[in-house]
């Protein structure tokens, strides 16, 4: 099922997703990335390291991302029996795509409120990613980078209703990967210091740009929905 309801090939538009929320990922995950930048000892912060170090931080997080989507779209097959089920699965994701947008250019917080329930799972594993460090070794970063994809986050919740509504465990894990795939670059250009990129994306009107383009595809999302199940 293809929770867009159009056209455009969902793997693409999570990847377009993951870009636009780069502004977010940088505030979220940033002072992380750089923290675990710092943490590398600095006889081994040569250029060839850190990238590869760099890399596999976030192919471990991203590989989290694709677990959480698997599990979640096979949640979404108990749901999606009925067809009014299925819709009211694409309703759900457009609507959580909505409350991403506001949250990326921090025009409303109420995310934030769905990030504390899995601050509750954060308290176990956080500990469990503090005896990784320092990172020296690339199995060691991949391995602290899959712990960090299971920080609460209101970006990856949102994109994991996508996800449910897809109710198919292999589509819901490549669309979390294309996700992860988008935020990569903004996370990598802070953890390289690519001072004028990351603040090209955290800037306010690139924010506001990435939110409202977001909206209007959620809102044409729903009155495609609307549209096809009223006639």
């Amino acid at each position: 099922m293809n929770p867009t309801g159009l056209d455009l090939p969902p793997l693409m538009a999570a990847f377009v997703f993951g870009l636009m929320g780069g502004a977010h990922c940088i505030g979220m995950c940033g002072g992380i990335m750089s923290a675990l930048t710092f943490a590398v000892p600095p006889s081994m912060r040569h250029p060839a390291r850190m990238g590869g170090l760099l890399l596999s931080y976030n192919a471990g997080r991203i590989i989290s991302y694709m677990s959480a989507g698997a599990l979640v779209a096979l949640l979404g097959t108990l749901f999606s029996l009925s067809a009014t089920a299925r819709l009211l699965l694409q309703v759900f994701a457009a609507l959580m795509l909505i409350l991403m947008a506001l949250y990326i250019a921090n025009w409303w917080k109420g995310l934030l409120k769905i990030e504390a329930v899995g601050r509750r799972l954060w308290r176990f594993i956080e500990p469990v990613g503090r005896r990784l460090m320092p990172v020296v070794h690339l199995p060691q970063a991949f391995a602290l980078g899959a712990l960090w994809g299971w920080l609460p986050c209101g970006l990856v919740y949102s994109m994991l209703a996508w996800s449910l509504a897809i109710a198919d465990p292999l589509q819901g894990a490549l669309l979390m990967g294309a996700f992860g795939l988008g935020t990569l670059p903004a996370l990598l250009a802070t953890g390289l210091a690519a001072r004028q990129l990351s603040h090209l994306i955290r800037h306010p009107a690139t924010r506001s740009v990435a939110a409202l383009t977001i909206i209007a595809f959620a809102l044409w999302q729903l009155w495609t929905l609307t549209a096809h199940n009223v006639y």
